[in-house]
Order: C-alpha cells, then structure tokens, then sequence
C-alpha cells in the first residue's frame, strides 16, 4: 500500500501524520490491503465524537469548520477534518479551496485536515469519508468535522455519517425555505446563521422558527445560533450547542442508537458492494450484451432481461 510502504498500525495508532495520511490515501484508492487496514482499526474506533457540518454554498462552512477546530485545539482536544469537496471534472481530484481557507489549524500537528472528493456520490459523501473518519477516530481524534459539498437535497447522507448536524445557512432571502425544500431541516441538530452582521438576519432565524414549529414537536429541538464566523463571533455557542446535544444523545439513549444504525448502515452498503462486483461476471456481461438487441427491438422488457439475470446468479 501507499506506494509499496506498509502502513505501520501502530504509528497510526499514535497518530502519526504520515500513517493517517497513508491510511487515508489507501482506503479512497482501494489499494490491496486497505479492507485488512480498516478490519485491523475497527476495534478502536468509536471514541470521537464526529460532527457534520453542511448546508448551502456560500454559507461560510469553512470557515465556521476552521473556527470550530481551533475551539477545540484550545480546549486540548485533537482534531480531525475531512473537507469533501466538489470532484473536479479534468481530474477526478478534490478541489483545495477549503483547505487553502483552514489557515489557522493547519500548522497545529495535532489537527488533521484532509480534502475528499465527492466523486459524484449522490449524499454529498463518499464512501471513503466514513473510512477516513474511522482512521482518524483510531489514531486519537477526540473530535471528527466532517464538511461536506453543498449541494442541496444531495447531502442529506451526512445525517448518517455524524453525531451531531449543523446546518449552516445565511441571512439572504430564500436560503432558508430552500432549505426546507431540500430537506436540510430534518437532518439538522442545531442550525448556524452565519454572516448574521448582514441585514435580514433577525428575519432568518424567525423563518427558521416558523418552519421548525410546522415540522412539529420532538424530544430534540433544534437551536438557532448567530454567527459571523470570519470574526470568531458565536464560535462558541455553536460549541456549547453540540455539547448540548452531545449530553441529549448519551442520556436519551439516542447515541448508541444512531450509532448502531450507522454500522447497520455500512454494513449493507458493502453488502451492496459486494454482491454488484460478484453478480456482474464476465458471464452475465455477455448474457447481457447478447440479448440487448432482442431488448432494444422490444422482444424482450427491461424486466425480464433482470428477471434472467437475476436467475442466472442463483443458478451459478
């Protein structure tokens, strides 16, 4: 792995940047023994407290991403940051605005940053995200913020991948019935009115309100926080938010829930994974292509060309 260097566990485990770096690169590439990798972390993970922060683009989420790890740097925490940024289309790579933006942690060896690319994934997450988050939760991350692409309806997968959600929206008409639209307001645990010195803030959070009363009652209600994140103003309310929500899930029982849903979760996307690489063999290829003209003159439906499939796989 990782240009023909193994990848010391226990350096990762100690956290070593060039492991988790190496760790990371593995797993987003599936380079052979990346799976062996991330079976040999597994069991230590689950100790830190991974925290989604999504919403429109525009909205400030790097920076807020930026201010919130250096909070927990001065609380002495250690911190990791995945950015998943929109694919390049000539590259396939990651673009690196986000962590041009996170100036003030990027020199502090105890904080982390890695820029992800979506790939097109349709959650605003790739796969490999919760792979990375777990490697930086195994080498002694005691905080995971996970900044995902803003795209609307497509980051609504972030829910799953993060203990606490923020979603991070701005003064300026219409962001926060889009929101809705998107259906950002379900997924959301705490909501961040960023750049809240612009006019039309006050207006924000009380539509925010409103539609937050039409969602109706639940055990958790999500606050509304002001900031202006590229001044460090409401930095620290946003903290005290999470912790807040933190204190919900342990005592409820809705900690352990979410997170047994999450590994639910994975477990049947490499399921899925699984059985797409094994039910698509070079014999069913060429089942495929040799009934397709029978299909395209419409002999054949699309569902009975997947009903032969599919019984083929159980035949063999």
């Amino acid at each position: 792995m990782a240009n023909g260097r193994e990848i010391d566990i226990e350096l990762l485990f100690a956290g070593d940047r060039v492991a988790i770096a190496r760790a990371i690169s593995a797993a987003e590439d599936g380079r052979p023994g990346a799976e062996e990798l991330l079976r040999q972390i597994f069991p230590k993970t689950g100790r830190a407290y991974r925290i989604g922060i999504t919403g429109p683009p525009g909205a400030g989420k790097s920076t807020l991403t930026n201010m919130l790890g250096s909070l927990y740097r001065r609380q002495g925490l250690r911190v990791g940051i995945i950015a998943v940024d929109p694919t390049s289309p000539f590259t396939g790579g990651a673009l690196l605005g986000d962590r041009v933006r996170m100036t003030d942690v990027e020199t502090d060896d105890q904080v982390f940053i890695r820029s992800m690319a979506s790939r097109g994934s349709l959650g605003g997450l790739s796969r490999t995200t919760i792979e990375a988050a777990d490697i930086l939760d195994a080498a002694g991350k005691d905080i995971v913020l996970m900044e995902t692409v803003g795209v609307g309806q497509s980051e609504l997968d972030i829910a799953g991948a993060a203990d606490t959600t923020l979603v991070v929206l701005v003064p300026e008409s219409g962001d926060s019935i889009q929101a809705m639209k998107a259906g950002l307001m379900e997924i959301a645990d705490s909501f961040v009115l960023n750049k809240a010195d612009r006019p039309g803030a006050d207006q924000a959070v009380h539509s925010i309100h409103m539609i937050l009363h039409i969602r109706g009652e639940s055990t958790w209600a999500p606050s509304v926080v002001k900031t202006v994140a590229i001044q460090g103003e409401g930095i620290e309310d946003v903290a005290q938010e999470i912790a807040k929500h933190r204190l919900y899930l342990e005592r409820s029982g809705e900690f352990d829930a979410r997170r047994e849903r999450r590994l639910r979760e994975r477990i049947e996307s490499l399921v899925r994974d699984r059985l797409h690489v094994d039910f698509w063999d070079a014999a069913r290829r060429s089942l495929l292509k040799d009934r397709m003209p029978a299909v395209k003159r419409k002999e054949l439906s699309p569902y009975d060309m997947a009903e032969q499939l599919v019984a083929h796989f159980h035949a063999h």
